[in-house]
Parts: C-alpha cells; structure tokens; sequence
C-alpha cells in the first residue's frame, strides 16, 4: 500500500501501515487504540485472577468473591453437566403465569430478578432535582440493534438479520422440553411482539437526545396508560408509596402500550419474554449453550469465535465486581506520579476553558458567567476511588452454586438495593467506571468528569510522551470530556446537575446553529461500510471539537510545542481496524463518529492544521475557512 500523503489522509498516514499488517483478534471485533489497551488490561488481570485462585491468596473480600465467581464460570465439567437445566428451572415459574392477573401478582419478582417485561422500570437520579431519586419508565429493547433496521426500505437487510437469529433461538429452543410445534409457536410469537415493539420505542438517534428522555407525567396517567399493569401496587411493592409524577422516556412507547400488553396479546408477550430470557441465560449455561446464544451477537460484530472459557470467566467475574477489581487494578498498575501530573493537566485544560468561555464572542455575560461557574464547580476523578461502594458488601452468594443462580443472585441484590436508596440523596463521590476501564466520560446530572487508570497509559498518556503528544492524547480526550458539559445535551445542565435553562435565548440561538452546522459536516459522508448519520454523532462531534480547540489553545503556551506531534499523536488514539460488520452496526447505534472520521475531520477546523503542514486547497483535507466550525 502506497504512503498517503499526510495533507491528504491523516488517520491512514499514521495508522495506515499499522492496520494493514494488524490483525484483529478472533473473539473481538476490533483491534488498535482502545481496544489494545483493553486487551493489555484484561491479560494482566486474568494473570492475577489466576494466581489468586491457584494460591488461593486474595488482597481483599472483594477479590475473593469475584474469584468466586471466575471459578462456577471456569467449571466448564459442571456447567457441561447441568446443560439447559437451571435455565428452564428457573423459567419455570413464569411458564407457570397464564393470564395477567397472575403476572401482576408476580410482578415485584420479576422486576427485583431483572426479568424480561413489556416494559422497563428503574429508579435513577431525577434530572431536574439532582438531590432526589425518581422513578422512570420506557418501553424494553428491540431483536435488531435499532428501530432504523425495521424500515420498510431495509426489508432485505432486516429478514437477513432476523433471519440470524431466529437461527440462534431455533437451535436453543430445540434443548428445551418443548415440542417442535411450540417451538415454532414460541418463535413466531416472539417476532411478532418485537415488531409491535419497534413501532414503538426510540431509535438510536432519539435516544442520543437524553434530556428528552425526562418527561414528567402524572402517576394517574402513567398508571392508566399501562393497564392491565398494576402500576399504581408494583410502585408500592418496590419503593413503599405511589409518587405524585413518573419521568416517561418514551411517551409514544407509553401512549402505544395498549397496543403490545393486553389480556389478547398476553401469549405473544409471554413466548417473547420467554424466548429472550432463555437466550440472556445461555452464556452463564453449558459450553455448547454459550456457543449457540452468542452467535446473533457475533454474527453482528464479524466476531469469528467466542472468547475462550477463561477469558469469559474473568469478563463476568471483573463486571459483576467492577469496582474492587478497579481499585485493585489502579492501586496495582497505575502510579502517583502519573495521576498527579494528568490531574495538573485537568486543572490546566479547564483554566483555559474558562478564558475561552469569558472571550466568546458569540455568549452574552450572564451565559458567560454560568458556563464559568459550571467549570469552577466541576469535579475531578481521576485513576480510581478511594474506597469500594457498600453494595458490594452484599454481594454474597452460594459459591457452590451453578454460574447462572450466581449471576442472577448479584443481579437481585443490585436491584433491590437501588430501590432501597430511593428516598435517600443521591451521592455526587459515585464513580461513573471502573479503574480498569480503558474509556472516560463526563455525567451531566454530577458535573464531574472521570478518567479511569486504565486510560492513563500511551498513546493516550505517558510520562515519557512529550506534553505536544500529551495534550494530543489525553489532554485532547480530557478536553472532549469537558466539552460535554457544553453540547447539545450537556449545555441543558446547571452547575449542580440539575435540568436547567441558564442561556439567554439570543445565545442559544446561535449555539444551536453551531450544533447544526456540525451535524452537516458529517451528516451524509459515505463510508465503504455506509452513510454517516450526522445528528445520531453530532454530541461526541463538538465534544471531539471542544477537546481540541482547548488543547491547541494551550499548545500556544507550551515550550517547544511541536504540533506535529500533537496531531500524530490526536490520530494514533482513533487508530482502529474493525470487521467490516462491526463498522456498519456501529454507524445505526454509536454516538461516536467512525475512527477515521473523528482523526480526519476535526483537525480542518482549525488554523493551526493548515500552517503545520501547508495544506492547500489541493489537499483532501481542506476545507475553506468558512466552512471550519469552532464550537467552543
């Protein structure tokens, strides 16, 4: 492959060579930047897990537990044994619910076990009062990854998707005791209440929009409008009392309701509930069982086989008890010095972020003064907490259990445990991730930006990087990161979390038009795996935007500042090679611009780019001046 010149293609002129030769490991979907950084975390945890358990030696409760857990997994001879069976035990129990009046009276437990519903129930953080609980409700997730694949003009792609899994349901329904005819029945039913579901629930693109997802309603109508549910005495099962209002995330799933759970439907509702819960279960089942329900999923992503059983086993084990092995992890791997000098950076980019702010030209004063306060008071988290959250302390469970009751008991007790903190104040000291994580997000209703330690690493970060690298690295990210407080989502959001209109209508006005202009620049481009839908993308777009305009602004101030490495830098932390399917499914459900986008588009809105390698309007990447867009 010939060298692209660097003014034509920046993403392929550091990573080119790169992702030619790479090649993407057989149980994943990607390969290069994140996903590599992952994959180093998760070998050296899996060592640790393994001499943990060989010596059974362990630093703390926690990690015994979640050792536990890799075990029942790694039992392979057990689980191989027990086959389908604490499946369809467990199933059981609701195959024994055969009307709606049944269902209501079982309906607390099927919430607490996270069971499959016609509908979604969940106390979370109420986004006008961060100072509260409340409780949401939305409409239950799709077979396809999004409503977009239900299109009439996706017929063909649809059937052949569908038809992937029906394929996967098929061979796990034929190990149940069910006859060939009801398995047909099952499967038919199953498909039949997921179309009725797609017609209501949001795209992916709706969903990226979170504020809209807050709409308050009155529990009389809440509760009318999911008859025959009774609504009104599962509230008072779970939380002990009947709110005044409800927050609905999908009103038109909640004005169609009717439509999907009703005494006529029931049938439908319950072969799908049932086909789906059965699949969901697979992975904690026999070898064979996690083999066949994983193959939908990997079919998706172009995934070529699943991961091997000690791989899984450490997946589960680490996800279930994310915290501890986060900590463990950060304590472990990730030094003082570093975490000291990110935070420095952090303090850094948000200094800078405020001059920015106080010399916008497009923001009147008092919109000015508010984006500054929600700088002032946003907080910094950084590596890993200091202590375990107490819901790990119940996490106990039978370790001679099966896998599946294991996993199913951890899940009981996070569920309950949510709703026994609803009439509490929420706290704003929670972490976001886990230390072992390799990602990094900002949560709108804490006002708090969190870098795992597992992101702390090159190419993102390293002491041994110049600071040019750095700020294109991580000081970018962290910029992105930051940036969020002031996108289409974020800028919705006070100081302390909460809901909160704090723009003159003149500068909204001229904030949203910078929004728009940054869905059309993506919106449209044709990639070799399909179309860029610009306002699915456009929040992590000027996130990506206001990460970099800050960082280049501080590189005006850095001694020795080589902005060559600065934009290398900013392009091998998008490097990726994925399986073409993983591409394709990523553009209908990811907020995130495809890699090679988020490299090559976000450099060309700014000067700096042009100067340092005297890109000209012969150059791909060029786009005249008044088209470059600078959000922040």
């Amino acid at each position: 492959m010939p060298k692209v010149r660097i003014q034509d293609d920046l993403f392929n002129y550091v990573n080119g060579e790169w992702i030619e030769n790479a090649t993407i490991p057989d149980d994943k979907p990607t390969a290069g930047g994140f996903a590599d950084l992952g994959v180093e975390v998760e070998e050296n945890l899996m060592r640790d897990f393994r001499e943990m358990c060989e010596k059974n030696e362990y630093p703390n409760d926690y990690l015994k537990r979640a050792c536990d857990v890799y075990k029942a997994l790694m039992n392979t001879k057990k689980r191989n044994k027990e086959g389908i069976k604490p499946a369809l035990k467990y199933l059981s129990k609701f195959s024994k619910i055969n009307n709606i009046s049944q269902f209501n009276r079982n309906l607390k437990d099927l919430v607490l076990s996270n069971f499959t519903l016609p509908f979604r129930v969940y106390c979370e953080i109420d986004m006008k009062n961060t100072s509260r609980y409340c409780i949401f409700v939305q409409g239950p997730d799709t077979i396809l990854p999004d409503t977009t694949y239900y299109k009439e003009e996706r017929a063909q792609q649809k059937a052949a998707i569908l038809g992937l899994w029906a394929n996967m349901a098929q061979a796990i329904l034929a190990k149940t005791k069910l006859s060939p005819e009801e398995q047909q029945q099952y499967l038919a039913d199953t498909l039949k209440f997921d179309e009725i579901i797609s017609t209501l629930v949001k795209s992916s693109e709706e969903r990226s929009e979170y504020t809209k997802a807050y709409n308050p309603t009155k529990v009389r109508k809440v509760c009318s409008l999911l008859k025959p549910v009774k609504f009104k005495k599962l509230l008072q099962d779970l939380i002990g009392e009947v709110p005044e209002t409800i927050i609905v995330a999908e009103p038109r799933f909640l004005q169609g309701f009717s439509k999907l759970f009703n005494e006529e439907n029931f049938t439908l509702y319950k072969h799908w509930a049932y086909v789906r819960e059965l699949l969901d279960l697979t992975k904690f089942l026999s070898e064979e069982l996690r083999e066949i329900g994983g193959s939908y999923r990997r079919a998706l992503q172009g995934i070529a086989k699943m991961a091997n059983v000690e791989k899984f086993s450490y997946q589960m084990a680490s996800a279930l008890f994310s915290e501890p092995v986060g900590l463990y992890y950060g304590e472990k791997y990730f030094g003082e010095e570093a975490k000291k000098d990110v935070i420095e950076m952090v303090h850094q980019i948000i200094d800078k972020y405020k001059e920015r702010v106080a010399n916008s030209p497009v923001l009147s004063q008092p919109t000015r003064d508010k984006a500054i306060l929600k700088l002032n008071t946003m907080v910094i988290k950084m590596g890993y907490p200091d202590k375990v959250e107490e819901i790990y302390d119940k996490l106990v469970f039978n370790p001679e259990d099966s896998a599946m009751n294991i996993a199913l008991a951890l899940t009981t007790i996070r569920i309950e445990d949510s709703y026994l903190h609803y009439k509490e104040t929420p706290r704003r000291d929670k972490w976001a991730m886990p230390g072992h994580m390799v990602n990094a997000c900002y949560n709108p209703m804490t006002n708090d930006i969190t870098f795992p330690a597992a992101i702390l690493q090159a190419p993102f970060y390293s002491i041994k990087q110049t600071r040019s690298q750095n700020l294109g690295g991580i000081g970018a990210v962290i910029g992105h990161e930051i940036s969020h407080a002031f996108d289409n989502n974020g800028t919705n959001f006070d100081e302390n979390g909460n809901l909160n209109n704090w723009w003159t209508k003149e500068d909204h006005k001229r904030f949203k038009k910078s929004t728009n202009d940054m869905i059309k620049q993506f919106d449209g481009i044709e990639l070799p795996w399909g179309r860029v839908n610009g306002a699915l993308i456009v929040s992590e777009n000027i996130a990506d935007n206001g990460g970099m305009a800050v960082t280049l602004n501080i590189m005006k101030d850095t001694p020795n500042a080589n902005y060559e490495e600065y934009f290398i830098n900013w392009a091998k932390v998008w490097c990726m090679k994925a399986k073409p399917e993983y591409q394709a499914l990523l553009l209908n459900v990811d907020v995130h611009a495809p890699a090679i986008l988020r490299a090559n588009m976000q450099p060309r809105n700014f000067p700096e780019w042009y100067e340092t390698f005297k890109v000209t309007k012969k150059d791909q990447m060029y786009i005249a001046p008044n088209k470059r867009i600078v959000v922040w």
